[in-house]
């Protein structure tokens, strides 16, 4: 059986950065665990149609700060802000926090790819009934035009086109140096619910060589 290991742990600490920045007093890890993971299920609960590529949660003793990166901000901030302040009062309400909670919203530009958002585009197209093989080649061809991107991989498992077996796809194209430390892999992963059941959506991005210890991505 193949060995596999996330690419983004993986690289943690060397050219990748913690999702979550807090130091838990003695006896709290798990709680502030379960309130980090319920505060990502709201968000993408909430907002998951804005394209949500990647969310940090830091915390001090009198602040919890969120940060969000998404390609649509206007469907997270909302007309006059309102969607913002009503995702708030949704966090602060479910886990139930006394500190303040500080949300900001931060666009993901055109210019930048990110695997996350991808993977959520493909699991889109796929859940409107469109061929998964055209899926795979559109998403391909858009990710390898982007000067930025040297390799790419796109991945897909489930009872594809509704066959009755299920199996795993997959197209790349450039490199991808998974193994490689200083190497730039975005990676995402979602899951497209169809009618004929669930695909597994999982796509790579390889961006480059990092060399500068003190630079995270």
């Amino acid at each position: 059986m193949a060995r596999k290991i996330h690419p983004t742990t993986h690289r943690l600490g060397i050219n990748k950065d913690w999702e979550s920045k807090w130091m838990p007093p003695g006896g709290k890890y798990s709680r502030y665990l379960r309130e980090d993971e319920a505060i990502r299920k709201i968000i993408n609960e909430k907002i998951g149609k804005a394209g949500i590529d990647r969310v940090e949660i830091e915390r001090t003793h009198n602040q919890h700060k969120v940060t969000i990166r998404s390609a649509r901000p206007g469907i997270v901030i909302g007309r006059g802000g309102k969607g913002i302040e009503e995702l708030s009062q949704a966090i602060q309400k479910e886990i139930g926090i006394k500190t303040p909670l500080n949300l900001n919203v931060e666009e993901v530009r055109r210019t930048e790819v990110s695997a996350t958002v991808m993977a959520q585009n493909i699991a889109w197209d796929i859940e409107r009934r469109m061929r998964y093989r055209r899926v795979m080649k559109r998403h391909l061809d858009i990710a390898s035009q982007n000067k930025d991107v040297q390799g790419v991989k796109i991945m897909l498992a489930g009872r594809l086109n509704g066959a009755e077996i299920a199996r795993t796809e997959h197209l790349m194209k450039g490199k991808l140096p998974l193994t490689t430390i200083r190497a730039n892999i975005d990676y995402g992963e979602t899951t497209a619910v169809t009618t004929y059941g669930a695909i597994g959506v999982k796509v790579w991005l390889y961006k480059g060589d990092i060399f500068d210890k003190n630079v995270k991505n």
